[in-house]
């Protein structure tokens, strides 16, 4: 848990004021959903500061009573936060259904104030943890919240589903999201705005991570050395060892996923995203065919990261099938 006292987004302010005007009586089960980049951690980050707050402020928790300091050292014995093992996290772990078991002793004890629970991600719920929760969630403990995370609520058993209430953090208005986004970047980055808010499908918080990402300035660099290597069919391994050196290999793959997944919508006569490079010379080197082979193996490519197989091994075969279009 952050800093409680944080204040909340500009688009969040009316999912604000609903949930703290109306509150105690919101229900026991909330789901908080929304597209990575839309501030969804920060925002529960907040409200359940402010729910176990004992002085608690209009805009959010006051930051000093003795649940705030509790939240701040981790140690609060009113909250509880439920997610995969750490270790796990990348190899699309599943949250166990010991861990949903654990908190029957909790929601069931009698103790001054709320007792919060928080699930992220709740797509990590397996069958057995989710049939396991919905134990709990039909028949909570006196002031318990659970406060479920997810972002992609759909993946969620309608089961699980139909006993919270929803709540969407990504139905941001794009004046809301394109003024935001003034107010964290320079004058010279403004002209980026638009590009940034198409980049991260409005998502204004992606956007600025996008913008800090090592990868961004370097788009166009790529695709000139991209569309040299399909042109002239050679040197993928000196192209190979030189992005290695520009880029490490989850940055690379980042922007090759973006910029592939542009190529792709040209080809389909969809919209660009990356609206400030031109496609076209590597749209008319594909097939749909090896577009679809490349993601295929962009697909492996991570998996391959996450398995610690060599990053310059996954770079250089990567190189090797751009060059080698039929």
């Amino acid at each position: 848990m952050d800093n409680p006292a944080r204040v909340i987004y500009p688009w969040q302010q009316t999912l604000w004021a609903t949930l703290t005007e109306r509150f105690p009586n919101i229900g026991h089960g909330l789901l908080f959903y929304g597209k990575s980049g839309c501030g969804k951690h920060a925002f529960v980050e907040a409200f359940v500061a402010w729910v176990l707050c004992n002085n608690k402020q209009a805009q959010s928790a006051c930051g000093q009573c003795s649940s705030c300091v509790w939240l701040k050292s981790d140690t609060h014995p009113n909250y509880v936060y439920v997610s995969t093992d750490e270790d796990n996290k990348k190899h699309n772990a599943k949250i166990k259904i010991e861990k949903i078991r654990e908190l029957l002793p909790f929601v069931q004890q009698t103790v001054d104030g709320w007792r919060v629970i928080v699930i992220d991600p709740a797509e990590a719920l397996n069958i057995a943890s989710s049939n396991a929760l919905l134990k709990t969630l039909e028949e909570p403990g006196e002031r318990v919240m659970i406060i479920l995370m997810a972002e992609h609520f759909l993946k969620l058993p309608a089961t699980i589903r139909s006993r919270m209430q929803h709540f969407a953090l990504d139905r941001i208005d794009s004046k809301i999201a394109h003024e935001y986004l003034l107010t964290q970047i320079s004058t010279e980055q403004q002209q980026h705005v638009d590009l940034l808010l198409g980049l991260s499908n409005q998502m204004p918080l992606k956007a600025v991570e996008l913008l800090n990402s090592a990868w961004f300035v370097q788009r166009q660099s790529f695709v000139q050395d991209w569309q040299k290597l399909v042109v002239n069919k050679n040197m993928p391994m000196l192209l190979a060892t030189k992005w290695n050196k520009e880029l490490n290999t989850v940055d690379f793959l980042q922007m090759f996923e973006y910029l592939l997944a542009d190529i792709l919508a040209l080809k389909m006569q969809q919209w660009v995203k990356n609206s400030d490079i031109d496609l076209s010379v590597l749209a008319e080197q594909y097939s749909l065919e090896n577009l679809f082979t490349l993601y295929d193996q962009l697909i492996q490519a991570k998996l391959l990261l996450q398995q610690n197989v060599q990053s310059n091994l996954i770079i250089d075969e990567l190189f090797v099938t751009l060059m080698n279009v039929s």
